[in-house]
């Protein structure tokens, strides 16, 4: 079954955290559902980790930006 069902070797990072999120959990359905070759599986799992990170790099931004938020009000005003 090797051909255009396969997943390509890399696969363009999803633009925001909700899209990579989504992707994530289509492919945890897909590998729950089964019925698809190891290779597939193998190939599923590998991306369900890529998104695992983007997503969590996405959180550890806006965490970041949380706290810099958060240090920035608590500065008081220079001027």
């Amino acid at each position: 079954m090797a051909g255009s069902q396969d997943a390509p070797a890399t696969h363009e990072a999803p633009q925001t955290y909700e899209r990579a999120r989504a992707e994530l959990e289509d492919v945890v359905r897909r590998l729950e559902a089964g019925g698809i070759t190891l290779e597939e599986s193998l190939s599923l799992w590998e991306r369900g980790e890529a998104l695992a990170r983007a997503c969590q790099s996405f959180l550890d931004g806006a965490r970041a930006r949380l706290d810099a938020a958060q240090s920035e009000a608590a500065q008081p005003d220079a001027g």
